[in-house]
């Protein structure tokens, strides 16, 4: 019997499920080229009243994380089911906090891009400056720089800062997303990491920046719903599997 089925086996139908697509937001982070090596994390909650959360295992690549390689563990980090990997403990304190203070945060996504890190290295952050700036603006916070997580005394803090927000920028550090579910927290990601793009080569460019106007900002919680039919990154997720399918399968494994 494959390690596979053994967690199949031992998980509810429920579980594994989040665990296949959590698996393929790894890889589909990677396929963009949004990886850090073996760091940053995407974790998801798993319905029921323990709080209990599944993580990548440390040390693997980010194209290499299967549905039955996550690591399942509680609030505390400890594990709850049997794994030979273990966990970063930054990403614990980051990912725990959220899933802790946020009932409707099932998936938490935090990634250390390249332009998301100089993005959150300017004084003013992420400018109005592209449509997809405006998605992230609608719901954005800010949490500033106290070094590598590992202090649980900064989880209340990165909470409070957090608020009922979506998206934040973490000061010279990277971002973070997060949503009920996996396939919106990659969505609301996508659009942070593109906006963060566009707005450093649109500074590069040395022409006279064109900010969006504010009344256009007030009404875009509206139209990104219309924009996705009102059903956010489920309208994306199967072509995203596709893709996957074609290129890297084995997530489901």
């Amino acid at each position: 019997m494959s390690s596979s089925q053994s967690v199949k086996e031992q998980v509810s139908a429920e579980e594994w499920q989040l665990r296949v697509d959590l698996a393929a937001c790894y890889r589909a982070v990677a396929m963009h080229g949004w990886d850090d090596l073996v760091f940053t994390h995407i974790s998801a909650r798993i319905p029921g009243p323990e709080h209990h959360f599944l993580i990548n295992p440390y040390g693997m690549m980010f194209e290499e994380v299967t549905a039955s390689s996550l690591v399942k563990i509680d609030l505390q980090g400890n594990k709850v089911m049997d794994s030979e990997y273990n966990i970063n403990p930054a990403g614990f304190t980051i990912h725990s906090a959220v899933h802790e203070a946020r009932e409707d945060a099932m998936c938490v996504l935090h990634l250390h891009t390249a332009a998301g890190v100089a993005v959150s290295a300017t004084k003013d952050g992420l400018l109005p400056l592209s449509q997809q700036s405006l998605f992230p603006l609608s719901s954005l916070s800010y949490h500033d720089y106290e070094g590598i997580a590992l202090n649980p005394e900064e989880k209340p803090r990165l909470v409070a800062d957090l608020g009922h927000t979506n998206f934040m920028i973490l000061r010279n550090h990277g971002l973070l997303t997060c949503a009920s579910t996996i396939q919106d927290a990659f969505l609301y990601m996508y659009f942070l990491e593109c906006a963060c793009q566009i707005q450093l080569r649109a500074q590069s460019s040395g022409q006279e920046l064109i900010p969006i106007p504010g009344p256009i900002l007030a009404g875009i919680q509206a139209q990104a719903k219309q924009s996705t039919n009102n059903v956010g990154g489920a309208l994306a997720w199967p072509g995203i599997l596709r893709k996957l399918d074609r290129i890297n399968p084995g997530y489901d494994q």
